[in-house]
């Protein structure tokens, strides 16, 4: 057998990974919603705090001033109001200022310092406040004002006097934005960190999970057999169920695949010795037998290679190099058909994922049909496609009509039959190629004439 030499397939795909992190979403969104929820209803809380913090602060200045005014008023000769001793803040010299007091009651104008100038301060409702009020008031409409005030009885008057002080709310106003602006940010801040930090435990947290789905895909690939690294406490016990439940499949799909086995050896004797015994007689009943026992011939040989090949499948690290199973079975076809030339061509290293007894039946297969109802050349051509191995086996026969190419992998079809054999041959291949994640396909050979069948295998 003459051997040329290809070079190997192209470079693999890029393996994309696609996160699919349901889990891990799930516990960062309801760490985001908890976090965002507990920062909000603690933002509104402290922002009430400083709020009144800050006005309290505000309040008191003012009532300070309220309390100074009240004890520095008398009641002069006529029973006006006035102030003995003169408020100190210079705002209350100048018009608009911001700053403002008034005394005002029974029927008398109300006195009221110089910045409120021609403005007057009311009261929301007619109402006596003998501890001090305080109040928003728009009473001014370019101007809000902050109010506080008091219900006094002078000595030596019957009237009930109302002392008033007025300031702008622009400079509460101006503290609690200050106040604001770096609250609010600060827990923007705060939550995303927090967020960050629930994203980066729960990545860490899940990542034996990740190292779980990567022991799997080895034991798929056949490097591993079992899940041999340690995982933390939480997730040992799911590994050694796991494992058990790996050993049990196995040991299920070794018992049904001797179960088969064996009763498709115990069938094959008595059906040898019936075709044998009737071969010598040309009876109707011989030749009923022979028929009847070639047909439960193909059945057990077909069922036997696919009992075969499920229970090897269950061996993840099933490996087999290509060239040395044709160049084995090449030598076997040779023998029986010492007329037809087999050559072939390609990667020598090339492996694939299946039993080598399996491969060696595939090839078998396909080689013997070549060799058979090819025109004596046959040609393997071995090589790669990405994941999967690809054998070519192409004839210089009389080669196989589309309209045949897909009924002739159905089980006993036969196309030339005048020739002998069961029809089991490419039905064997392409379910044991199927079993095997693989497919098999029939083609015309572009160079050769005949049929080309093109089968797939995954590389190891």
């Amino acid at each position: 057998m003459t051997v040329g030499e290809i070079s190997e397939g192209g470079p693999r795909p890029a393996l994309t990974s696609r996160l699919t992190g349901s889990l891990a979403r799930r516990m960062i969104a309801i760490a985001a919603i908890w976090i965002s929820l507990l920062l909000i209803g603690g933002g509104f809380a402290l922002d009430r705090v400083l709020t009144s913090a800050i006005t309290r602060n505000f309040d008191s200045g003012l009532e300070y001033v309220l309390i100074a005014m009240i004890r520095s008023s008398e009641i002069g000769p006529d029973g006006e109001v006035r102030l003995v001793e003169p408020l100190g803040d210079q705002r209350f010299l100048e018009p608009y200022s911001g700053l403002y007091w008034q005394i005002s009651g029974g029927a008398q104008e109300p006195y009221r310092s110089r910045s409120l100038w021609e403005r007057t301060l009311s009261a929301p409702t007619p109402h006596v406040d003998e501890a001090i009020h305080m109040y928003d008031s728009n009473q001014f409409p370019d101007e809000e004002l902050r109010v506080l005030e008091r219900n006094v009885i002078l000595p030596g008057s019957r009237t009930n006097w109302r002392f008033q002080i007025a300031q702008s709310r622009e400079t509460l106003d101006e503290q609690l934005r200050a106040v604001r602006a770096v609250l609010i940010p600060s827990l923007a801040l705060l939550g995303l960190g927090l967020i960050i930090l629930a994203a980066l435990q729960t990545f860490y947290g899940l990542w034996p999970l990740r190292h779980i789905r990567r022991a799997i895909a080895a034991m798929r690939g056949g490097e591993n057999p079992r899940i041999l690294a340690p995982m933390p406490l939480e997730v040992q016990p799911m590994v050694d169920e796991l494992n058990a439940l790996l050993a049990h499949n196995e040991k299920q799909a070794e018992e049904a695949r001797l179960h088969a086995g064996n009763l498709a050896h115990a069938l094959k004797t008595p059906l040898t010795v019936l075709v044998n015994s009737a071969t010598g007689s040309d009876a109707p009943l011989a030749e009923t037998v022979r028929r009847e026992a070639a047909t439960m011939q193909r059945q057990v040989e077909h069922h036997l290679a696919r009992a075969r090949a499920v229970g090897r499948r269950g061996a993840a690290q099933a490996r087999a190099t290509v060239w040395d199973s044709v160049e084995s079975v090449s030598r076997a076809v040779a023998a029986l058909y010492p007329k037809v030339r087999l050559d072939a061509a390609g990667d020598k290293r090339l492996v694939v994922r299946v039993e080598r007894q399996d491969l060696d039946e595939l090839v078998g297969n396909l080689l013997e049909n070549a060799a058979k109802y090819g025109g004596g050349s046959v040609f393997v051509t071995i090589g790669r496609d990405g994941a999967m191995a690809e054998i070519l086996v192409e004839d210089d026969g009389p080669g196989i009509s589309p309209a045949d190419r897909e009924r002739i992998f159905d089980r006993g079809v036969r196309l030339d039959s005048g020739k002998p054999g069961t029809g089991l041959g490419l039905a064997i291949v392409r379910d044991v190629a199927e079993i095997y994640g693989g497919s098999v396909t029939l083609e015309e050979s572009e160079d050769m004439g005949g049929a080309l069948v093109r089968l797939r295998l995954p590389a190891g």
